[in-house]
């Protein structure tokens, strides 16, 4: 089977590819030239499967600290059909709960409620309905000032556009709120969008969620279940997420990848970015630069 070792390389990795590339290529002993799908920026090595874990493993050694990500798959079948995402701190920069918390003044408590559950310290509902009902009483409007804070992550744009130019479906799936996750999906272009629905009255937060709640297990089975009813293999899907409540919808898709994840989560999930943007999705199934929506 061939197998393909993508390099990646963050913004201030770049100088260093160029030359760790063929290096890497050399101690690998193939004779196969890398394929450069963005010069400078991302590369393919091709090479047989011979033992795709030593050759992660060689790759790395050389990289040592270089800001330069590796992927190693199957060459076969690399452009998925179905892309599945997590909102915050993947499409978006932002934590939207701790947004709104700052209006309050509780930001650090309701940051290390969100820490403790993106590590898997805490359960993810248990930990939802505790900051959520730290928020009981803001007046709702502060929903749509910090919606208005919203920081799309780099790259987020050209590989939900590219994606969907290629035919692919995309799906963007929440453990937050549909007040913040159904307008990013309208402005990007995601066909489906899942997350939680906020409880309001008279104007004012809650402090509670609509059940049920979106949780890990959701967003796996969303995945599943999009792609069943597409026709589209599991092999053919692709997932980015950060947290700990993403890590079963990674393991199910054909190519799941923890976006500069929490280090738990990056040290379970079996392929991560930890420096380049979300275009680097792109480049992990084989798009050249020229091919990527601006």
């Amino acid at each position: 089977m061939g197998m393909v070792l993508t390099l990646i390389a963050g913004r201030r990795g770049r100088s260093s590819l160029p030359c760790l590339a063929p290096a890497i290529t050399a101690a690998l002993g193939t004779a196969v030239e890398p394929d450069w799908l963005a010069p400078g920026e991302a590369c393919d090595l091709v090479f047989e499967a011979a033992c795709p874990a030593r050759v992660e493993q060689t790759a790395r050694a050389l990289i040592g600290a270089a800001e330069i990500d590796i992927l190693v798959q199957p060459i076969a079948g690399r452009r998925k059909q179905l892309l599945v995402a997590d909102l915050e701190s993947t499409i978006i920069e932002n934590e939207m709960l701790d947004e709104l918390a700052e209006r309050l003044g509780i930001r650090p408590q309701v940051a290390e409620i969100t820490r403790r559950a993106m590590n898997g310290e805490i359960d993810f509902v248990t930990a939802l309905e505790a900051r959520v009902a730290l928020l009981k009483g803001m007046d709702a409007g502060v929903l749509k000032d910090a919606a208005e804070r919203i920081r799309l992550t780099p790259g987020a744009c050209a590989l939900v556009a590219t994606m969907r130019r290629a035919g692919a479906v995309t799906a963007l799936v929440s453990g937050g709120f549909t007040v913040f996750a159904e307008p990013v999906a309208l402005a990007l272009g995601f066909d489906h969008v899942i997350a939680n629905r906020l409880d309001l009255a008279h104007g004012r937060i809650t402090g509670t969620v609509q059940p049920p709640i979106v949780t890990r297990d959701t967003k796996r089975k969303a995945l599943l279940t999009i792609a069943a009813e597409l026709g589209i293999a599991h092999t053919q899907t692709i997932a980015v997420g950060d947290g700990a409540n993403d890590l079963p919808m990674l393991a199910a898709a054909g190519l799941g990848i923890a976006f500069h994840a929490k280090p738990m989560v990056a040290e379970i999930a079996h392929w991560h970015l930890d420096h380049a943007d979300l275009t680097g999705l792109l480049y992990a199934q084989g798009y050249r630069k020229d091919e990527i929506v601006a």
